[in-house]
């Protein structure tokens, strides 16, 4: 299942991913993974979610995280949950390369099942309507 968490800068997106990611992995039977630009979020997560910064792994566009997600997702059977923080930052600012990745990633969540949560920094009314099947929290 994907959940898009969408706002504009200074929305609030990444205090309700710190909040969802430390609600998932006091829930969670499984390993819960943050993966965001730099290491901002150090002392904000529990020590429980296992956080990744993008930038130590050189990942650079939609197909890099796709493949990076992916093989986190083949080296751990026990993934409950993904929160993705900044992934426009990451993939590009290109909508059509959003809904691409969406629709990669939410086909990868069904095959690992795993949730998978990724903070998109826009307005619900710039998100392509091929989105709004999605989940999306605001």
């Amino acid at each position: 299942m994907i959940t898009l968490i969408v706002g504009k800068k200074g929305s609030g997106k990444t205090k309700k991913l710190i909040e969802n990611a430390n609600e998932a992995a006091q829930k969670s039977n499984g390993n819960v993974v943050v993966i965001e630009k730099g290491l901002k979020l150090t002392y904000d997560l529990s020590h429980q979610v296992r956080l990744i910064d993008s930038d130590a792994y050189g990942i650079q566009g939609a197909d890099a995280l796709l493949g990076f997600i992916s093989g986190i997702c083949a080296g751990n059977y026990d993934l409950t949950d993904i929160f993705v923080d900044s992934t426009l930052k990451i993939i590009g600012h290109d909508m059509k390369a959003l809904v691409q990745f969406t629709e990669k990633m939410n086909a990868l969540s069904t095959q690992a099942d795993t949730r998978i949560s990724l903070l998109v920094s826009a307005s619900k009314e710039e998100l392509p309507e091929e989105i709004s099947s999605f989940s999306v929290q605001i």
